[in-house]
């Protein structure tokens, strides 16, 4: 897994004003943080203080097994979402969550293979915005490897891809789903508002030709 671009003081600080009395609002604003971030380094820090914080070279690796005792652990009531993945060292609660709905629709739970290829592969399954804005988050956090972060969450590459430079250009609003959305004519620009409103008259006019054509008809048939 990449190196954070925060130190391990950093977070271990940040994670003691928490303790201390400091809202995560104030947190994130002040130190340009996302909230959900900032719910993962306290719940890490609560149980191990600033160790929470050291990480062990190389990539993560999490068996079929290991996403089903988490999973099996937050259904049961043995603790919150942030509560096991603080307690297994879990990457993130998006993983997590994506696990219990996985294991939730019976669907099976396979070993994560960190070396796998994943470049070509297609989009394996549709996300929330909420998911987006925490792959988008963790990736850019993780020195941007697109590759690491499409495995642990088991999306596309492309998809992770896309998702950050849609963020790097306008933010968290360009992570949601606009497929399917018509923009009415206040929300285009001259050029289409024309170009709609030729394709209205047109229309209009073939309906009063197809009018006229069956007057044509019917005054045909009064005749007879």
């Amino acid at each position: 897994m990449s190196k954070s671009p925060h130190t391990v003081e950093f977070r271990a600080k940040v994670s003691q004003e928490y303790l201390d009395g400091s809202s995560y609002p104030f947190l994130s604003e002040k130190y340009n943080i996302g909230k959900t971030t900032l719910q993962q380094w306290v719940a890490k820090y609560r149980l191990y203080g600033i160790s929470a914080f050291f990480k062990v070279s190389g990539n993560s690796s999490y068996s079929s097994d290991f996403k089903k005792m988490c999973a099996e652990a937050v259904l049961s009531g043995q603790g919150s979402v942030d509560d096991i993945v603080a307690r297994y060292n879990i990457s993130s609660r998006a993983v997590l969550r994506g696990w219990i709905m996985r294991y939730n629709a019976n669907r099976e739970l396979k070993d994560y293979n960190p070396k796998r290829e994943v470049y070509m592969a297609e989009a394996r399954r549709k996300t929330t915005i909420e998911e987006r804005r925490e792959i988008v988050e963790y990736c850019i956090n993780h020195e941007r490897n697109y590759k690491d972060t499409a495995s642990l969450y088991d999306v596309s590459y492309n998809q992770v891809y896309s998702w950050v430079k849609k963020y790097d250009a306008n933010g968290n609003d360009a992570l949601i789903d606009k497929r399917g959305h018509h923009k009415t004519d206040d929300e285009v620009d001259e050029l289409e508002r024309l170009r709609r409103e030729n394709l209205r008259l047109k229309s209009q006019l073939k309906e009063k030709d197809m009018l006229t054509e069956l007057l044509k008809k019917v005054k045909e048939f009064e005749r007879m």
